[in-house]
Formats: structure tokens, sequence, C-alpha cells
């Protein structure tokens, strides 16, 4: 099975970098894969036999879970997407699930006692909540959640939740202030209007 069929050769420079597709598939056990590599393997190959792009990344989740037979979600999701996360709370819960959700600013901890930089304090020293990931994931961890799901979480605080969740996790969206939480658009437009704003000097 070769796991890194779809490296493009173009990006291996040398002989020794050609070699590491074959060596790396020679250091993996396919028994000790769990079922989760298989549902998804096994997930692609459905879809792409009823049609490429039938389904939205929100549909393909649900299958996920389902496939898997995950009954408790958990939802990790950016205060500033309550709207957001009620919405796909609501979706989730039509399927069945029972979703646990958290917001980043559980535990109501003032940013001043972690920051020694008070340029890093946007507003009031002693109002501003930090965000708390880690917190998010010991929740979930905590609730026995099967499975959880990212929603708009900070950059870094997406790794911290990812690092410390025992749940497997996936990104439904992530967090583009500027690009409607979409940042694939800075790579669209990187050859365009966004070229000086993007490439080094």
């Amino acid at each position: 099975m070769n796991f890194l069929r779809y490296i493009d050769k173009k990006f291996l420079k040398n002989k020794d970098q050609m070699s590491y597709e074959d060596d790396i598939n020679d250091d993996i056990n396919v028994k000790d894969l769990d079922k989760f590599h298989y549902a998804s393997e096994s997930q692609k190959i459905v879809y792409s036999s009823k049609g490429h792009c039938n389904k939205t990344r929100l549909e393909e989740i649900i299958d996920f879970i389902k496939k898997n037979e995950f009954k408790k979600i958990g939802l990790a999701f950016c205060s500033g997407l309550y709207k957001e996360a009620s919405i796909l709370t609501d979706i989730l819960e039509s399927h069945g699930f029972e979703v646990c959700a958290v917001v980043c600013k559980n535990g109501n901890m003032p940013k001043a006692l972690a920051l020694s930089n008070i340029d890093d304090i946007v507003r009031e020293k002693n109002r501003e909540i930090m965000d708390n990931p880690i917190g998010q994931a010991k929740i979930l961890n905590d609730l026995n959640t099967d499975f959880n799901i990212i929603l708009g979480l900070c950059i870094g605080h997406d790794s911290l939740f990812m690092k410390y969740s025992k749940a497997l996790v996936t990104v439904f969206a992530v967090k583009d202030k500027v690009l409607a939480h979409n940042p694939l658009g800075a790579i669209y437009l990187a050859e365009g209007y966004f070229h000086d704003k993007l490439y080094k000097k």
C-alpha cells in the first residue's frame, strides 16, 4: 500500500528524497493502522464511485461520524463564532448525535495572568479573557467524546487543542478574519492582488 502516492515528484530534488517514499512505507505496518485510517480511505473510494465533489465538507464529516458509529461529538469553537457553532450543533443533533460544545474563553482567566507585556492586552488590563484551548480539550476529554470538531480556533490554539485531545480531531473551519474564514483565498490571489502582500521582498 503506497501511503505517499499523492507526492508530486517535482518537489523531490534528489535521489535521496526520491527514495523517501519507499523508505517511509517500509516503516509502516498495515496491521498496526487503526480503523480511522481505513474509514478515511474507504470514504474516499465511496465518494469517488458516486461522483467527485458531490458533498460539502460538513456532509463528509457527518458521513465519517456515522461510518465510525460515533455518538458523542465534541465541538471546540471560537467565541466569535457563536452563531455558526449553534447552527452546526443543530445540524449535528438533527442526525442523532450528542454534541458537547465548549467555547474558547472557558475558565474566565484574565490575560493579565499570563502576559507580561501589557501591549499584548487589547482591552482593559483585568477585563480581557484569554483563550483556553487546553481547557477545551480537557473538558471534552472528561466528557469522553468519541470525536472532536474544531470551529475557528486561533492559530496555535488549534494546535494545542489537537495535542491535548484524546479523541480524534477534524477541522470544520479555520479562522481567517480578513478572508471570511477562507484562507485559500490568499493562495488564489497570490499571483495577483496579494502578490506584494504575501511574497517576501
